[in-house]
């Protein structure tokens, strides 16, 4: 049995805003990075990441509990119950790991260099979803992730030494790309929304006890930038997610680059940082890469059922 002419039309359309998502989510998110990297001398970083969950959550629970009055959940059987949680106590695991890595990497070194060990995630993310997800990955995506990856290096120019910190970065990046499957996995169980908030709220119970063994009160100012990085986080993280249950790891993941031209934009906004000519080179190699993608003919297109 064929694709109905009119699920056809609507698929093209949902992977398009999911890739719109995708890239406004990886867009904004360096200031939140900025933020961290700017508060890491006062906290560390499992402080840090415990209070960017907090104060995610404090934007996004009346949301959760506005939408619960409206509208019921898909139920689910005990045995899927049971399957939905342990996947999402797993995928927030991953992504707690991911965050508090790459928060003692970027207190440590450059977050150009950061970035460059970090952005391993989309290509195993590509990569672990052709096996874990059964995802179609023709030529023309992994030509994308192939050059996504090599304007990455264009722009971040990582040094030759290979420090211990760096290798912290490139464990957080293998840590995010486990996550980026697990969301792909488990997106279309409940809304963005509910998702979102049974992330942060795990994720505060696991950080917790090490924010509370390391805990560092914020000035006035610590605490109107935490309130910001938790609202940059809020509507980064709801993007991801909703682009996450339009779209395909594989479609999605080149678009992760996006975020080496919202970092650009941040250094020069913040700190006056003209880029080179070889960061520009950079950037119009991962720009290439994302269009490659997005008119790269979809996989559900091919496919009858």
């Amino acid at each position: 049995m064929t694709t109905p002419p009119d699920q056809a039309h609507r698929e093209p359309r949902s992977e398009t805003l999911g890739v719109v998502l995708m890239a406004i989510a990886m867009l904004i998110i360096p200031s939140s990075d900025a933020i961290a990297k700017y508060l890491s001398g006062a906290h560390s970083p499992a402080f840090l990441s415990w209070v960017r969950y907090v104060a995610a959550l404090g934007f996004i629970l009346p949301v959760a509990l506005l939408q619960r009055g409206r509208a019921r959940e898909l139920e689910h059987a005990p045995a899927s119950r049971g399957r939905y949680w342990l996947a999402q106590v797993v995928r927030t695991a991953f992504l707690v790991a991911a965050m508090t890595l790459y928060f003692v990497a970027i207190a440590r070194i450059p977050l150009a260099d950061a970035l460059g060990a970090y952005f391993i995630a989309p290509i195993a993310a590509t990569l672990l979803a052709t096996i874990a997800l059964r995802e179609r990955l023709d030529r023309r995506r992994l030509l994308a992730v192939a050059l996504g990856f090599v304007g990455a290096i264009l722009v971040v120019r990582p040094g030759a030494e290979t420090s211990t910190d760096t290798l912290i970065a490139l464990a957080s990046g293998v840590c995010m790309a486990c996550y980026l499957v697990l969301t792909r996995a488990t997106a279309q169980g409940r809304s963005p929304v509910s998702t979102l908030t049974i992330q942060l709220v795990l994720g505060i119970l696991m950080l917790m006890p090490l924010a509370v063994l390391q805990w560092t009160t914020p000035t006035r100012e610590g605490l109107l930038l935490i309130v910001l990085m938790g609202l940059v986080s809020t509507l980064s993280n709801l993007m991801t997610i909703s682009a996450f249950r339009l779209a395909p790891v594989a479609t999605l993941s080149p678009f992760v680059y996006l975020e080496l031209i919202g970092a650009t934009a941040l250094g020069f906004v913040l700190f006056g940082d003209l880029p080179s000519p070889m960061t520009w080179a950079g950037i119009a190699v991962i720009v290439a890469a994302g269009l490659i993608v997005a008119t790269a003919p979809s996989a559900a297109r091919h496919t009858s059922t």
